[in-house]
């Protein structure tokens, strides 16, 4: 018989996000994917599942077909060099509601794939986990692996801001600006306390940060050494940046108690034409005339809503 090995040319992301969420997660599937889907995506661009905190799960597809009996017949081949296995059932599927398939069939097709592996299974703490799921009228099998949520880990920092975005927010900002890193150099020159800095550090995104704000920066810094990221971050106004960079992520000023004003905002987005090709905004208010002047063309754009009641809301504005 013909061996398989394990590599996958293929992958499908299954993907969670609560209702104010929505906007939000299809704009960072448009930018990675190119597409947006409420629940499942094939693609075959293979990311890190660790990178979007909406991606439950990603499958490294390996076989497909009509019925899970043709998995189970394509199974065999597989090669797992003394390993051992488990195969699970992905909870998150296209099925209707009526066509949902119960716990103990859930379980029997799992026994049923495993069966076939010429290999020895491990329920707890399996080398490979294995996965199979109905997406789209066929039947997908791979090697599965969840999202830890390592951006958990940034909520808590030693600095913070009662204005920052939050950690959620930035990681998916960073994902929209930057879909592919590869060459590209990324600045965030209004950078506050470091929250995006942290998020693109945390997925060995290369970026730079800079704020006017002495304070702001060694916050920034501080919160970076607390989780051992290596990054730059300048006291210097965006007006006084020299460089050029492909990306700037810009989380417009925004306090309650001292608003920028009208002129200061424009400059900034000026400043952001001149010194980046493409510049994610995140703000509070209608910037799109100010966009416009500045040179820029709107591309795409979301809605961040915080908490279900949407009480507030940032747009999250694509510009090239």
């Amino acid at each position: 018989m013909t061996t398989f090995n394990l590599q996958s040319t293929e992958f499908l992301y299954a993907y969670t996000h609560g209702r104010e969420e929505k906007s939000l997660c299809a704009l960072e599937q448009r930018a990675i994917f190119g597409e947006e889907s409420d629940h499942l995506i094939i693609s075959t661009k293979n990311i890190d599942p660790n990178r979007s905190p909406f991606i439950r799960s990603k499958l490294s597809i390996l076989f497909s077909g009509q019925s899970v009996q043709e998995i189970s017949e394509q199974v065999p081949q597989l090669e797992l060099g003394g390993q051992t296995f488990k195969v699970i059932f992905m909870k998150i599927n296209d099925l209707s509601d009526e066509d949902k398939i119960e716990y103990a069939e859930r379980q029997q097709i799992e026994r049923e794939i495993g069966w076939n592996v010429n290999a020895d299974a491990k329920m707890k703490n399996p080398d490979i986990l294995f996965g199979i799921v109905p997406f789209k009228g066929l039947w997908y099998f791979g090697i599965y692996q969840e999202n830890e949520n390592v951006w958990l880990h940034h909520v808590k920092k030693p600095q913070e801001y009662s204005t920052a975005i939050s950690a959620r927010l930035a990681r998916a900002v960073v994902n929209i600006a930057v879909p592919d890193p590869a060459g590209v150099s990324v600045i965030d020159p209004c950078c506050g306390i470091g929250t995006v800095l942290v998020e693109a550090l945390s997925m060995d995104i290369p970026i730079v940060g800079s704020d006017r704000n002495p304070l702001a920066v060694k916050g920034s810094r501080e919160n970076i050494a607390h989780f051992h990221f290596d990054g730059t971050v300048k006291i210097k106004d965006i007006a006084d940046e020299e460089g050029h960079y492909d990306v700037a992520i810009i989380d417009m000023p925004y306090n309650l108690y001292c608003r920028a004003t009208e002129e200061e905002l424009f400059t900034i987005i000026k400043n952001a034409r001149r010194i980046a090709d493409r510049v994610v905004i995140l703000t509070i208010e209608d910037m799109d005339e100010m966009i416009s002047k500045a040179g820029f063309t709107i591309v795409d754009r979301c809605v961040a809503n915080k908490g279900i009641k949407a009480l507030f809301s940032r747009q999250v504005v694509v510009c090239e």
